[in-house]
């Protein structure tokens, strides 16, 4: 197929060459196809109006001089900074395996004179793992004090849903303050609509793997209210639902492939891929459809005696 002109009068690919150029993009690294996402997406404006609405019941339930301390797991670049280094004056500690993703919150703090944020290069799933382990990380990484806050912002996709129980067990037991919040976000399981990430997923891993989103958190809720050890603990559970749209083939192809886990969980075949890019571009390139990612908010609040808005 030759080129097309598009509507400056440029010539622009045709469909088989904008499907190479999506097949190009296989492989893109991890933190700019975040990047994408963060951009082109309302998930972090709808993350920071949950996030608000938690930071409001732990103002109402700690002395006003107190100063909160909190942890995000696996942060990332954390699009919600400004958000959590307002509000805990105490400690910020931000979690993450990747080191070149916290070395630009790092290059951020010394421009900005931040003291009070500390970034940890470490694998959540080392640290957190049992008692010996987070305890020791909490002596050594965390000053030996415990959190008012403990967030999981879309990093539970990183472990088996099969360690989430004792992993929140460990938290609230080593890490969690008397009074304080754990704030979880994550994809639901479960979409019969092909224009959701969950569809997409479930489809193309189904397909080529035989394997499905299991990772639910409402599941998780049904669970933790079952331990008596969470009896002074509210559990809270909301659906929230995040659009996402880009003009740019390529970009849209590099946030597919983060959904999709390529290649750090599925490795596609040649053949694969181009299936996976030919869909993308006739279900939502060629229509200008966007893409929706239907998710769920997971708040526990420890302590709190009046109910919390999460």
């Amino acid at each position: 197929m030759g080129m097309v002109q598009d509507g400056n009068g440029e010539p622009s690919p045709g469909r088989n060459g904008m499907i190479e150029a999506g097949i190009r993009t296989a492989g893109a690294m991890m933190m700019d196809e975040d990047k994408i996402w963060s951009r082109y997406s309302n998930d972090k404006t709808d993350i920071g109006e949950h996030l608000a609405r938690v930071l409001r019941t732990l103002s109402a339930a700690v002395p006003l001089h107190r100063k909160l301390r909190a942890l995000s797991v696996g942060s990332s670049n954390e699009p919600q900074f400004q958000i959590l280094e307002s509000a805990f004056r105490g400690a910020l500690y931000l979690l993450d395996i990747d080191p070149q993703a916290l070395a630009t919150v790092d290059d951020r703090l010394m421009r900005e004179d931040i003291r009070q944020v500390s970034t940890i290069v470490a694998n959540y799933n080392d640290v957190l793992h049992d008692s010996e382990a987070t305890v020791g990380f909490r002596e050594k990484m965390l000053a030996g004090s415990r959190l008012d806050l403990i967030t999981l912002h879309h990093s539970l996709y990183y472990c088996g849903m099969e360690t989430w129980l004792p992993l929140f067990r460990n938290m609230r037991r080593n890490l969690l303050a008397r009074r304080g919040a754990i704030h979880a976000v994550l994809m639901a399981p479960e979409s019969s609509d092909m224009h959701t990430t969950t569809w997409l997923y479930n489809h193309f891993a189904g397909k080529y793997f035989g394997v499905r989103n299991n990772q639910s958190l409402p599941v998780l809720k049904r669970q933790l209210e079952g331990l008596p050890e969470f009896s002074d603990t509210q559990i809270k559970l909301k659906t929230s639902r995040v659009r996402f749209f880009v003009e740019d083939f390529e970009q849209l192809m590099k946030v597919v492939w983060m959904i999709l886990l390529y290649p750090g969980v599925h490795k596609y075949n040649d053949a694969q891929i181009a299936e996976i890019v030919s869909f993308v571009y006739d279900a939502f390139y060629s229509k200008k459809l966007p893409m929706y990612q239907m998710q769920h908010h997971l708040v526990l609040f420890r302590g709190i005696g009046f109910t919390g808005l999460a």
